[in-house]
């Protein structure tokens, strides 16, 4: 993909568009997972502080898309792991959907420090959001990995150059994802939460 941000931005508007609707919103498996698999190109641009998670999250999506074969909605492929008590059983559909969510999350979180903090760092930023969203959940040794690769971090104009990007366009496209993806993982979150299953494991 020559220019990832557009479309990554599009897919996730899209997604907000079926949240909008309220109570009766229903996200399909297959259309998350796609817009999903358009931000592992992110991982990789961000260089080995994120090693890690371009791993993980690229086969925990492959996974959803998967299962998008047997179910149409997020809901109905949460319910099929309820009803099997395989919630949090490793490689279950469920716990990838929580996986990726958690990647989602976090690269919303980069783009919002990278559209209030200036200059053309993205240790920051990147330090920001891998604090609010992994850190909890990873060993003190990946901890203590991902930050000495924080130094190794591409400069913000390094990284938009890898997407193709000039500043003034990737702006608009970074905010539109920041945007439209809060609503995602809003709607995620409730839906673990309202099946009693938390988010903390």
């Amino acid at each position: 993909m020559e220019r990832p941000l557009p479309a990554i931005a599009k897919a996730f508007q899209e997604l907000e568009k079926e949240v909008e609707k309220g109570g009766e919103a229903v996200i399909s498996v297959a259309d998350f997972a796609h817009a999903c698999s358009l931000i592992s190109v992110l991982f990789g641009c961000l260089g080995m502080a994120f090693k890690f998670a371009e791993k993980d999250y690229v086969s925990k999506v492959q996974d959803l898309s998967k299962a998008a074969d047997e179910f149409e909605s997020l809901p109905a492929m949460i319910d099929y792991d309820i009803r099997n008590n395989s919630v949090r059983d490793g490689g279950s559909h469920t716990r990838n959907l929580l996986r990726v969510l958690r990647g989602v999350d976090m690269v919303r979180l980069l783009f919002q420090q990278i559209l209030i903090t200036e200059g053309n760092t993205l240790k920051g930023p990147a330090s920001t959001a891998y604090d609010q969203v992994f850190a909890r959940h990873h060993s003190w040794t990946i901890r203590k990995a991902v930050g000495a690769g924080m130094f190794l971090l591409p400069s913000k104009s390094q990284f938009l150059k890898k997407l193709n990007e000039e500043e003034d366009d990737a702006r608009v496209h970074i905010q539109g994802y920041a945007t439209s993806s809060g609503p995602i993982v809003q709607y995620v979150t409730h839906l673990f939460l309202s099946k009693d299953l938390g988010t903390e494991w």
